[in-house]
């Protein structure tokens, strides 16, 4: 069965930068639920804006902890 994971993101256009360019791959962040989740910096660039990626996300896993979906809910 599917889950979601609501995460809060900051993260600055010079950190995210760096993602961009390969230096780091990976988000790693706790949720709200106090889990600590990694996901694919990929999945964000859609969100990013001139100062960064800034917001509340909401991130659909399956029951393997693949990912399905993210969308920012504020």
């Amino acid at each position: 069965m599917p889950q979601s994971v609501i995460v809060d993101l900051h993260i600055s256009a010079d950190e995210f930068l760096r993602h961009y360019q390969g230096a780091a791959r990976q988000v790693s962040c706790h949720s709200r639920d106090g889990r600590r989740i990694r996901f694919p910096t990929n999945i964000l660039q859609r969100f990013v804006r001139h100062d960064g990626i800034h917001g509340t996300f909401r991130i659909d896993i399956d029951e393997n902890n693949k990912l399905l979906e993210v969308h920012q809910i504020g």
